[in-house]
């Protein structure tokens, strides 16, 4: 991932109703797409890496 270019998921639909990620190196942010400027949150990469780790089942993205 490009670092600090905000990036929506491939699986988004054209709803528009997804989160944008941003890797800054040492934290991850995440963001509404439909309304940026309500704020992010910030996750450390290692906090990020297990969260998201979390969500694959059987080797399937949730």
């Amino acid at each position: 991932m490009e670092r600090n270019v905000w990036h929506k998921s491939t699986r988004s639909g054209s709803n528009g109703q997804c989160v944008e990620v941003r890797d800054r190196g040492a934290q991850v942010d995440v963001r509404d797409s439909k309304a940026p400027e309500s704020g992010t949150l910030s996750f450390g990469v290692v906090a990020w890496y297990a969260f998201v780790g979390c969500l694959k089942v059987d080797g399937h993205d949730s």
